[in-house]
């Protein structure tokens, strides 16, 4: 941190005790940084996205969607004074794009959390629009040209990993990925023929 030219600053010191629920074992006492004895917590935000110990991405899904209601609730005290086509925009400034905050991290979550987040945006259509809580949208998300939650995490992935395949992506990125192509041991097989990537074990 000196090196960098950075303060410690003792207020905003998080320690992660990172295992499974079942090995999810504290230690008794957490290490002294500085002057202060720092103590676990359940969760700490990094760059705005709340990570919980056991990576379940739980609370950070909690926040996301309180937040978003939150919002929500307040855009509809303006509701009737505003027109559809204007109204449109305060929701994907500031819901939508709450949803889309780094949501690649989000990929693989339980099919229960991934609910939690798509009632936010069926709220947000619903109020927009003025549909009423029995009647469908998949046809207004259609119009809209608006990806349901799970299709907007795989696109926020397919995207990320395009770009890190293409070059366009930073270079520690990048050397993630390795094309089943590239691999020596596949080159007499059939998959060298395709664009696939090499999955870890």
């Amino acid at each position: 941190m000196h090196s960098n030219r950075l303060q410690l600053n003792s207020d905003k010191i998080e320690l992660l005790w990172s295992t499974s629920r079942r090995q999810h074992c504290l230690p008794p006492a957490g290490p002294i940084i500085g002057s202060t004895s720092t103590e676990p917590s359940s969760s700490a935000r990094d760059l705005g996205v709340f990570i919980d110990s056991d990576l379940s991405m739980e609370p950070h899904v909690k926040r996301t969607v309180s937040r978003c209601f939150s919002t929500l609730r307040q855009l509809r005290s303006i509701r009737r004074q505003v027109p559809t086509a204007v109204f449109q925009s305060p929701i994907v400034a500031l819901v939508l794009s709450r949803l889309d905050y780094c949501n690649s991290v989000l990929a693989g979550l339980p099919a229960n959390l991934i609910r939690r987040l798509q009632s936010v945006q069926n709220a947000a259509v619903r109020l927009n629009f003025g549909i009423h809580r029995s009647e469908h949208i998949m046809y207004v998300l259609a119009s809209l040209h608006w990806l349901r939650v799970p299709e907007r995490i795989l696109f926020k992935v397919a995207v990320l990993t395009y770009r890190a395949v293409n070059g366009s992506a930073p270079e520690y990125l990048s050397s993630y990925f390795t094309r089943v192509a590239n691999v020596p041991s596949r080159l007499r097989r059939r998959s060298s023929n395709s664009d696939q990537l090499m999955v870890p074990s």
